[in-house]
């Protein structure tokens, strides 16, 4: 069996009664388990021992993540762990800390592995003057100095923040890729999710960073917000080809008010687009994106041909990781800051989530962990399946079991069986060779990923809907 490379129709992802029927609340697998399955009982968890593993002879390399909250307004769809304040002293206080985390957490590693990848996430990392931003390039680099030749440095930018001066002290401190929020242009749509963003802005920072020579700019975009419509959100897209992004982030709004009370606005107001006009809205973003040359990446990013996430696609090793797709699938992730997560090859581990808790922990001086996940060797191979399924949309039989090192359809005989009802619908089709998703079945990834998910229990709301 072959997988199928066709790219999916607008009329083939409309499948109304498909959506209908498998709308469900579901995990989007950046990790697998997913995070709701962390437990705060770390003494069983052994979490300093699998730092220790992952440090041993022979170390690969690492991925540094750099979580910075803080922003200066809160934008109401938001679902990220965010400290509101206008408070730039905010700034300062917070790099002591981390740099005490970075001290504890480099004392317990090979500081000699390749670093390969960073990312500096948000809140809004340009809410740190450019000198801070400086700063925390010389903690990193001193920390951990041996740079991948073909390292990639991404930041989180909110162009409403940016300044030149900010670009320059990014480039100086070797970032080379950034990522922009723009979510929607449409002013109504905006001033719904209390984000007024001029089209301005966002051409002022895709001139400054290009001027930088910034290797790789990508753009978030979100459909299913308030206000939103087919035509407008085609519009939001046209306003965003012109800016000639190198790679575009098109998410479904996660609508989940019992996680973020700040959406509750939008349950009173009513205002949200169903099922079928998201599902619309992601049809349109596919269209659009791929005539103006865009390879489909997966879930829901897009990617010029020549991008390193589109050569990874061809090439089999595209990875998803807390970021979403990424090219480092064999490194270890070492997260700083609040509710940041590391993973190392069997294990997760999550930062504190409130400013007060983490710098308690530092005062004790111990990692500021709150909860984590060591994984089975059950996990890791379902892992696997569910990464591959999430990446490349097939599952190989003979690939995957000389890569485990069992029978892949012997070991998951039931999983395979219960897709029955999934190829009777048109989503994948099963043989002796392995799996493969149809184009009607790529927006249902993570439906069928949850096929794989031995701790998925349906009927539980800790996730947002699939679609």
């Amino acid at each position: 069996m072959t997988a199928t490379t066709d790219l999916p129709t607008a009329a083939e992802i409309l499948d109304l009664d498909l959506i209908r029927k498998y709308s469900v609340p579901g995990p989007r697998y950046t990790s697998y388990p997913p995070a709701t399955k962390f437990t705060a009982d770390l003494p069983s968890l052994r979490l300093e021992a699998a730092i220790a593993a992952d440090n041993g002879p022979g170390a690969g390399p690492i991925s540094l993540y750099f979580h910075l909250p803080f922003c200066e307004t809160l934008c109401w769809y938001c679902g990220c762990n965010t400290v509101i304040t206008r408070r730039r002293a905010s700034a300062g206080e917070y790099l002591d800390d981390l740099a005490r985390e970075i001290k504890l957490t480099a004392a317990r590693m090979d500081r000699t592995r390749p670093v390969s990848q960073i990312h500096f996430g948000g809140g809004t990392p340009t809410f740190f003057p450019p000198a801070e931003l400086r700063r925390l390039g010389a903690l990193i680099r001193d920390s951990f100095p041996n740079l991948a030749p073909d390292y990639e440095f991404g930041v989180e930018i909110d162009p409403r923040r940016l300044t030149r001066d900010h670009v320059e002290a990014l480039r100086e401190i070797g970032a080379n890729r950034a990522s922009l929020g723009i979510q929607d242009t449409d002013p109504r749509v905006q001033l719904a999710i209390h984000r007024v963003q001029p089209m301005a802005a966002n051409r002022q920072a895709f001139v400054w960073l290009r001027e930088a020579g910034f290797e790789s700019i990508n753009v978030d975009l979100i459909y299913g917000l308030p206000m939103q419509t087919a035509a407008t959100f085609a519009k939001t897209i046209a306003d965003v080809l012109e800016l000639g992004p190198d790679r575009l982030s098109v998410f479904s709004y996660a609508h989940v008010p019992w996680i973020k009370p700040s959406q509750r606005i939008f349950d009173d107001r009513a205002q949200l687009p169903g099922p079928e006009a998201k599902l619309g809205m992601s049809a349109l973003a596919h269209e659009h994106l791929t005539a103006a040359g865009y390879v489909d990446i997966g879930l829901d990013h897009f990617a010029r041909p020549t991008d390193s996430l589109a050569l990874a696609q061809r090439a089999g090793t595209l990875h998803r990781n807390f970021q979403g797709y990424s090219t480092q699938a064999d490194a270890s992730l070492y997260g700083f800051g609040i509710s940041s997560i590391s993973s190392t090859p069997d294990s997760y581990r999550q930062s504190f989530k409130t400013l007060e808790e983490w710098r308690a922990a530092l005062d004790r001086g111990e990692l500021p962990t709150e909860r984590g996940l060591r994984l089975t060797a059950d996990d890791r191979r379902r892992r696997t399946l569910i990464m591959r399924l999430m990446c490349d949309r097939r599952l190989d039989f003979d690939r995957l079991s000389a890569e485990l090192g069992l029978d892949v359809r012997q070991e998951y005989a039931a999983e395979i069986a219960g897709l029955a009802d999934l190829a009777a619908d048109g989503i994948v089709t099963v043989d002796t060779a392995g799996v493969a998703v149809t184009p009607a079945g790529v927006p249902l990834l993570r439906v069928i990923a949850m096929r794989f998910d031995a701790t998925f229990v349906p009927g539980k709301t800790a996730h947002s809907r699939t679609i």
